[in-house]
């Protein structure tokens, strides 16, 4: 079980938000730089992070603080917030990200999606963000009226290399993730799936670990709010 730290950047700034809400936020005080340095003091491996101000522009915003997360602490970084075309996966993949993570580019055109496991291979994540059984899209701002499941079988083949999956109405809230979805998916998935939102305790992690095809879990704002020490989460990273 791989334990992804989370990093989200807002404005230069380490934020978390509440089920994706950009007006529901917290600002730390760490700067991403530092945060990155802290989980590698711990010993953490894997490091997911979301350029929030790419999510609002489609630009590869943070490009130069994630190349230096890179550069100087030799993370395997996830990567998404608004990746959009060839262009910025490949600027991700050039500074040395290990996956550069599609969502709502994928879910609108499935041929990007396609394209870009072909282009890229081993590098794409595919980010699937779900509320209530549906794939949300656009910051989480649209619903697209596609079942999660429905979207997964439909892309099931293209060479996706991880999956991540989200349940909106847990994230940020640390009420644990909606472990049932997420068997559901990863039972079909093709690839490995990693679990997103709503990680509140050690005993979250304890319990994916007993689920089938499960990567690994992004832990977040139960870091930042201290319910989870570092020390006992380094732990269950393996």
């Amino acid at each position: 079980m791989k334990i992804f730290p989370a990093i989200d950047i807002k404005d230069k700034k380490c934020v978390r938000l509440v089920k994706g809400d950009f007006e529901n936020k917290t600002e730390y005080e760490m700067s991403p730089l530092e945060q990155a340095g802290k989980y590698k003091d711990h010993g953490f491996k894997n490091l997911h992070i979301v350029d929030l101000d790419g999510a609002l522009t489609g630009e590869t915003v943070n490009l130069e603080i994630i190349k230096e997360i890179v550069n100087q602490f030799n993370f395997k970084v996830e990567i998404g917030g608004g990746v959009r075309n060839f262009e910025s996966i490949k600027k991700y993949a050039d500074v040395g990200v290990e996956k550069v993570i599609l969502g709502s580019a994928a879910i609108k055109d499935k041929n990007f999606l396609k394209e870009a496991c072909l282009k890229f291979p081993n590098k794409i994540a595919l980010g699937l963000d779900a509320k209530d059984g549906f794939l949300s899209v656009s910051g989480w701002k649209e619903n697209s009226n596609k079942l999660t499941i429905d979207f997964l079988k439909e892309v099931n083949d293209y060479g996706v290399s991880r999956l991540i999956y989200t349940d909106i109405n847990r994230d940020g809230t640390k009420q644990s993730p909606n472990f049932d979805e997420t068997s559901k998916v990863a039972n079909i998935s093709k690839c490995p799936v990693v679990i997103s939102g709503g990680v509140s305790s050690i005993d979250d992690i304890k319990k994916a670990k007993d689920l089938k095809n499960i990567e690994g879990i992004i832990v977040g704002k139960a870091i930042y709010d201290g319910d989870i020490d570092l020390k006992d989460l380094v732990k269950e990273d393996a």
